[in-house]
């Protein structure tokens, strides 16, 4: 069965993206096959792999809005067994676009059907807000993997995110539930990260990951070079983190690594 999660937090900032493209790298050496799924108009999944967003290649935009054909889209990374649905500049429009199309917030949904048997894993960025393109990503997944940052105000919307959760659940997915919570950026030399990862464990004992993500410098520097961690610097903490958070997921999912 394919497994379909949405990373979503409406807070900007808190490594979201990096979770994507790490978590799906980490995925595709344990032997899964990953896409990633671009929906952010800021396109920084596509650009942090090392795609120009501003090429004028097909990306997510031409088969949400102009029905082009996925496989026309999607592309391969040079991350062993993960490929990309790029993002481009034009999907900031696609909010006011799909506003016409009937069914507009499964179009997402709709878009993936004919690829899902491909992948063990579909990983989707969503972008930092609750508007249509955050719909669609959450009606096309099976679970929301929430990262969530390591500083002051990190709970600040997270109770607005779960309540859209829940209504998109009772309306438009039955299938959808919370998959995780992922602290990301912690700074153990602080006390205020540790405050905050008690506290989000307080509220989601169960959900929350054991795998804790560091702040990194080596992390923050691989999208420049349009690699992951795994590619750009194996042996950093941000690597080992992710490694263990692919691990974590796996044994959630009651799988285990084809390939180490």
């Amino acid at each position: 069965m394919t497994r379909v999660y949405a990373l979503a937090n409406q807070k900007g900032g808190v490594g979201k993206t990096t979770t994507t493209i790490n978590l799906a790298a980490y995925l595709g050496i344990a032997g899964k096959t990953v896409l990633i799924v671009d929906m952010d108009p800021q396109s920084n999944a596509t650009s942090s792999l090392g795609f120009d967003k501003r090429s004028g290649q097909p990306s997510i935009y031409d088969s949400l809005v102009a029905g082009r054909p996925i496989d026309e889209v999607i592309v391969p990374t040079a991350n062993e067994r993960v490929s990309l649905l790029p993002s481009a500049i034009q999907l900031a429009g696609a909010e006011i676009e799909l506003v016409g199309i009937l069914a507009r917030e499964g179009r997402l949904a709709r878009t993936l059907s004919t690829v899902l048997d491909r992948y063990d894993y579909v990983l989707i960025d969503s972008p930092p807000s609750l508007g249509l393109l955050t719909i669609n990503s959450l009606t096309a997944a099976n679970g929301v993997l929430i990262p969530v940052q390591c500083e002051y105000l990190a709970l600040e919307g997270l109770g607005q995110l779960v309540s859209t959760i829940e209504l998109i659940r009772d309306s438009l997915n039955p299938r959808l539930r919370v998959a995780g919570v992922i602290m990301t950026m912690f700074d153990s030399r602080t006390n205020l990260s540790q405050g905050v990862v008690e506290e989000v464990r307080a509220h989601f004992p169960s959900l929350t990951f054991e795998t804790i993500i560091p702040r990194n410098v080596r992390l923050g520097e691989a999208p420049s070079f349009g690699q992951a961690i795994s590619t750009y610097d194996p042996t950093s903490r941000g690597a080992a983190a992710y490694q263990r958070l692919a691990a974590e997921l796996l044994r959630r999912d009651g799988s285990q690594p084809v390939n180490c």
